[in-house]
């Protein structure tokens, strides 16, 4: 026999790029992996920690209880990170690859990794770190019938409604601090494109748009943040019915980098979803229109349209806006997947 070498060992990443492909040799469905990821990581846990995870699918104090704060000022419920075993986190996290694009699982890893820069560059502070981020499960996982996956702690909360062929994000919080920061000799940005996508539409626009665009008064942080479920907000800003064309692919692409966070066959058809209310969807400005190369946008910008809210709110605390932004997406005709799910 010939000499095998030793096989390196895996990160997650990695991981979950062999789950996406050995999941589509198999031609699964995107719900179906889903569902046997989440009855892998359940087939993990004991009775008292199934007890834990599992909340009943109508359960609406679950359903509501996220934050951008730490655990320790807003709590969370379900199994932390921290609490499991390393096979039980490592299902836990396969569990949320699988309900997640690869660059969507990317950027979860990069929040929740600064959240454990953040804890080491404040004295080892037990507020922060990768182990207080909470998975739970609302419903039975099924190929048919809703249920729904959250995964979330400080600067992050995954709300992800499963009904059927549907898979629907909102309401999400994306937020990163430090929002840049080095790993491994890396430099990381997890909300980098969020920022430098945004200031090159607004560097796209021609003077009398920029007019319109720009707000004149100061947003300083998130409208429609947690606790804001049912509250609604008048557009502001530049109609995109009045950008070119390529004005308006950058506005589209710049709503992928929150749409495209989603596992991808979900992503395409929430796109193309937004791709066609585009003429009615608008693009708002708050705050300073220019930015250091390499670091993040220390404005305020909005985008809304008949299906969508997305916010982009930099944060004083700390001292360096550029260094601790907070995000939300929104759907207010769906949030919590509640339209397909009244079907």
């Amino acid at each position: 026999m010939p000499h095998r070498p030793a096989r390196p060992r895996l990160g997650i990443c990695a991981v979950a790029v062999i789950f996406f492909s050995t999941t589509a040799a198999f031609s699964e469905t995107a719900t179906s992996r889903i569902v046997n990821a989440a009855n892998s990581f359940l087939s993990t846990l004991d009775q008292k920690q199934r007890g834990s995870v599992l909340f009943a699918f109508n359960d609406e104090t679950q359903r509501v209880r996220w934050s951008n704060l730490p655990v320790a000022m807003v709590k969370r419920a379900g199994l932390s990170m921290g609490q499991l075993t390393a096979t039980q986190r490592s299902a836990a996290l396969a569990l949320v690859s699988s309900a997640l694009s690869q660059r969507g699982f990317e950027k979860v890893q990069e929040i929740v990794e600064g959240d454990e820069v953040l804890k080491t560059g404040s004295n080892n502070n037990q507020m922060f770190g990768k182990d207080l981020f909470y998975i739970s499960i609302l419903g039975t996982p099924s190929q048919n019938a809703p249920w729904m996956l959250q995964f979330g702690g400080h600067h992050l909360a995954l709300n992800i409604t499963i009904a059927g062929e549907h898979g629907i994000l909102t309401p999400s919080l994306t937020a990163a601090q430090p929002a840049l920061y080095t790993l491994n000799g890396k430099t990381v940005r997890p909300l980098g494109h969020e920022s430098d996508k945004a200031i090159a539409l607004l560097n796209a626009l021609d003077e009398a748009q920029r007019k319109k665009a720009i707000l004149n008064y100061q947003v300083a942080d998130l409208v429609l943040g947690p606790g804001q479920d049912g509250k609604t907000i008048e557009p502001e800003g530049l109609k995109a019915s009045s950008m070119t064309e390529r004005q308006r692919a950058m506005l589209l692409d710049l709503i992928s980098e929150w749409a495209g966070i989603v596992h991808e066959s979900a992503a395409d058809a929430r796109m193309a979803e937004l791709k066609s209310d585009i003429p009615e969807t608008w693009f708002a400005w708050s705050g300073p229109t220019t930015v250091t190369p390499g670091r993040n946008a220390t404005a305020y910008y909005r985008i809304q349209g008949p299906h969508l809210v997305i916010e982009y709110a930099p944060q004083k605390l700390g001292g360096d806006l550029s260094n601790h932004i907070h995000t939300m997406y929104r759907d207010p005709t769906n949030d919590y997947g509640r339209k397909v799910i009244a079907k």
